[in-house]
C-alpha cells in the first residue's frame, strides 16, 4: 500500500494498492524530487475516467512498468475534480505542446513544479502514433540525464506561455451592449447542428448553458426558430441513449453526433445544468416530456448518488465489470416485447451487439405509456440486481451547490415542495460540513476523512448562487445571509485588486507557478462566468453595490474577448444579459402564496424574487401587506393583489 491510502478522493484510493510508489500532491513529493535530483511524473485523471482506468491495468498495476516509473521518477497522483488548479495549470501546459488535452493527463515537471513535457493516454507498448509508456518513460530520463539544461530551457518557456495563457487583461472600460448578446446568438445559430440537434460535431457534450441562452433569446425576441434550436437539443438528448430512459439522468455525453452511444459516467454536475434548462424549457413550453426529464434526473440523483450524511456524491463510473457501459446495456431476448418495440431494440443490438436503449427513432416522443410502467419497473429492478458502476462518493462544494441552485429553482416552478425541502437538506449539510469555524470553505468531503482542500472561486461563487435561489424558493431570511456571506468571502479571498475578476486560488492558498483565472465555459460554467450571474442576482436582492459591480467587474474583464468569442462564454453572457436588460426586481410582501406562485412558475430570466421574510434590501422598504410590486432599480409600478394583474405587469414592457 503506498502514501494514496489516506486520501479523500475515491480516485486516488483506486491507486492505494498499485505497485507504483504514489505521493498525492504536496511538498513530500516536491522535496523527494530535490533530495533524489529526479523529475517528477505527474498523472491527473478522476474516478469515472474510462480511460484513467485502462491506463491504471495497463500500466500502473504491471510490477515491470512500475519499478521503471519507482526508479526514475517521484510519482504524483492527482483527481482533478479535487484540485483544478493543478488540473488547469498543467491541462495549459499539455495543450500547448501538443495542441489537445484530456484525461488521464500525464505530465513530467522539474522538481520545482515546471513542466517540461505531457500528454494524456500512452499504452504500454507503442500502439500506432502513440509511443509506448516505458519506450517514452526512459526517453525522458534520458534526457534528464544528458540534457537536462535542454529541459530547464524547455520548461522555463512552457512556464511563459502558460504565463501568456492565462493571463486576462482587463482592456478600456466599455458598453456591454446588446451586439455581445447577437454576437453569442449568431455564432450558435451557426454552430446549431439542424439534423441532430446540439451544438458542432461528435463528440457532443450537453453544454445547457447554451441552451439556456436560446431560451432566453426567445424571452425576448418571440422567434419560432429561436425557440425550435432549444426544443431540438433538449428532444434529441433526452431521446437518445446519452440519456438513461430507465433510472433517469444524462451520462457525460456522446461519442457520436446523434446522442445514441454514450460516455456512460454519469457526473453530478450534468445532473444540475440539465434539471435547469428542462425545468426553464418546460416553464417556456408546458412540454410533458420535460416536466418528465426533471422528474426523473431529480429522482436519479435522489436515489443514487445522495449520500448517508446528506450530501451528494460526485459521479458513478462508466465501467462495471471491467466494461465500459456493461450495466445500462441490453439484449434483445433480456427484453420484455413491448418494451423492446418501444426502445427500438433489435437482434443486432446499436452497440457492440447489445442495445442502448433510446427513442431517436421517435424524437420528443418521451411518455411512457401507462401499459409499460409495470415492464418497465420490473426492468429497473432486474438492472439493480447487476453489478453497479462505482461510486465517486466524494462531496464537492461546487458540484453540490449547482444541485441545490437548480433544485430549488426546480421545486419553486413545479411546486414541489419535497424538492425544495431536499435542496435545504443538502445546503445544510455543506453549511454544516464544509465550512470551517471561522467561515473559511472547503471544497471536498468525505465520510471516512472529512472535508480537505481549501476551496476555490467556482466553490464561492456557486455557493453564492445556491443560497440566493433557495431563499427564492423558501422565502427564508437565513439564505440570503448566507449567500451575502460566501460573496464576501468570494470577493475577499479571490477578486483581483489590480484588476477585475477572481483568481481561482484565494490569497491563503496553494501558490502554484501562475495564479490563473477561470474564465471560458465548457462543459461546467467558468468561475467567473458563475461570479458573475451570482453577484449582480445577490446585488439586485440586497442592494449592496459592492455585489453588482464585483459582479459587472467581471465582465469588463472578459469584454474584449466576449466581444469575439462570445459563444465561448455562454453562461456569462446570462449576466451579459443581466446588465443589458436590466433586473426586474419583485417583492411579495405578506402571505400570498398565490402571488409568489405566479412568478416562481414563469421563465423570467432576468428578474429576481423577495418575499417571505423581510431582510435587509431597499425591496422591503415602505411596502404594505398583501401586495406585489414589480420595479426596476427599486423604483416601482403600481402595486398589484391578484395574480392575473402580476401576470399583466411581468409580461408587460
Amino acid at each position: 500500500m503506498n502514501r494514496l491510502a489516506g486520501e479523500t478522493s475515491p480516485y486516488l484510493r483506486q491507486h492505494q494498492d498499485n505497485p507504483v510508489d504514489w505521493y498525492p500532491w504536496g511538498a513530500e513529493a516536491f522535496e523527494a524530487a530535490r533530495q533524489r535530483e529526479v523529475p517528477i511524473l505527474l498523472s491527473i485523471g478522476y474516478s469515472a475516467c474510462h480511460w484513467c482506468h485502462v491506463m491504471a491495468h495497463e500500466s500502473f498495476e504491471d510490477p515491470t512498468i512500475a519499478a521503471v516509473m519507482n526508479e526514475l521518477f517521484v510519482n504524483v497522483k492527482v483527481d482533478r475534480e479535487e484540485r483544478p488548479d493543478v488540473d488547469a495549470l498543467y491541462m495549459e501546459a499539455v495543450q500547448a505542446m501538443t495542441g489537445h488535452g484530456g484525461w488521464p493527463m500525464t505530465v513530467f515537471l522539474a522538481p520545482d513544479g515546471r513542466p517540461f513535457y505531457g500528454g494524456t493516454y500512452f499504452p504500454p507498448t507503442a500502439r500506432g502514433n502513440m509511443p509506448g509508456f516505458v519506450d517514452l518513460l526512459r526517453a525522458v530520463d534520458d534526457a534528464w540525464q544528458n540534457r537536462r539544461s535542454e529541459l530547464f530551457e524547455q520548461a522555463e518557456q512552457l512556464s511563459d506561455a502558460i504565463k501568456v495563457r492565462s493571463t486576462v487583461s482587463v482592456g478600456e472600460r466599455g458598453d456591454l451592449g446588446p451586439a455581445i448578446l447577437e454576437g453569442g446568438y449568431s455564432q450558435l445559430r451557426e454552430m446549431f447542428d439542424p439534423h441532430n440537434g446540439g451544438f458542432g460535431r461528435a463528440p457532443k457534450f450537453p453544454m445547457p448553458s447554451n441552451v439556456d441562452f436560446l431560451l432566453r433569446v426567445f424571452a425576448r425576441n418571440g422567434s419560432e426558430s429561436t425557440l425550435s434550436m432549444a426544443t431540438a437539443t433538449l428532444d434529441a438528448m433526452a431521446s437518445g441513449g446519452i440519456y438513461d430512459h430507465l433510472g433517469g439522468g444524462f451520462h457525460r455525453y456522446s461519442v457520436d453526433s446523434h446522442w445514441l452511444v454514450p460516455h456512460f459516467e454519469k457526473m453530478l454536475y450534468d445532473q444540475a445544468g440539465l434539471v435547469r434548462v428542462y425545468t426553464h424549457a418546460w416553464q417556456v413550453t408546458g412540454a410533458d416530456q420535460y416536466a418528465q426529464v426533471v422528474e426523473e434526473t431529480i429522482g436519479y440523483v435522489l436515489r443514487d448518488l445522495r449520500s448517508p450524511g446528506g450530501g451528494i456524491c460526485s459521479a458513478e463510473d462508466a465501467d462495471s465489470e471491467g466494461e465500459e457501459g456493461k450495466f445500462y446495456v441490453w439484449s434483445l431476448d433480456e427484453l420484455p416485447e413491448a418494451t423492446a418495440k418501444w426502445f427500438g431494440a433489435s437482434k443486432a443490438g446499436n452497440f457492440e451487439g447489445s442495445n442502448i436503449l433510446n427513442r431517436l427513432h421517435a424524437k420528443g416522443g418521451l411518455l411512457k405509456p401507462s401499459e409499460l410502467s409495470l415492464e418497465l419497473s420490473e426492468l429497473l429492478l432486474k438492472r439493480c440486481e447487476r453489478v453497479r458502476p462505482g461510486l465517486d462518493d466524494k462531496v464537492l462544494t461546487e458540484w453540490n451547490a449547482m444541485f441545490v441552485s437548480a433544485l430549488a429553482e426546480a421545486g419553486a416552478a413545479f411546486q414541489r415542495d419535497e424538492w425544495v425541502a431536499a435542496a435545504v437538506e443538502v445546503a445544510d449539510f455543506l453549511l454544516g460540513n464544509l465550512r470551517r469555524e471561522d467561515g473559511r470553505w472547503r471544497r471536498s468531503w468525505q465520510e471516512d476523512a472529512g472535508a480537505r482542500v481549501l476551496a476555490y472561486a467556482v466553490d464561492y461563487a456557486w455557493l453564492v448562487d445556491a443560497f440566493t435561489r433557495l431563499a427564492e424558493a423558501t422565502g427564508q431570511r437565513r439564505w440570503i445571509t448566507a449567500a451575502c456571506d460566501a460573496a464576501d468571502g468570494l470577493i475577499e479571498l479571490f477578486r483581483d485588486d489590480e484588476g477585475e475578476g477572481f483568481f481561482t486560488v484565494g490569497d491563503d492558498g496553494e501558490e502554484l507557478i501562475v495564479r490563473q483565472k477561470d474564465v471560458f465555459d465548457g462543459a461546467t460554467p467558468s468561475a467567473n462566468s458563475v461570479a458573475a450571474v451570482a453577484l449582480v442576482r445577490l446585488g439586485a436582492l440586497t442592494g449592496v453595490d459592492r455585489y453588482t459591480a464585483a459582479g459587472t467587474g467581471v465582465l469588463q474583464l472578459l469584454r474584449p474577448t466576449l466581444e469575439k468569442h462570445p459563444s465561448a462564454f455562454s453562461h456569462a453572457l446570462a449576466a451579459v444579459d443581466l446588465v443589458v436588460s436590466g433586473v426586474t426586481e419583485i417583492a411579495v410582501v405578506g402571505d400570498r402564496s398565490d402571488l409568489v406562485r405566479a412568478v416562481q412558475q414563469r421563465f423570467l430570466p432576468d428578474a429576481v424574487l423577495a418575499w417571505g421574510e423581510p431582510y435587509e434590501s431597499p425591496l422591503w422598504e415602505s411596502r404594505l401587506e398583501g401586495l406585489a410590486y414589480v420595479c426596476r432599480g427599486y423604483v416601482c409600478k403600481a402595486p398589484v393583489d391578484s395574480a392575473e394583474a402580476l401576470v399583466k405587469e411581468l409580461a408587460g414592457p
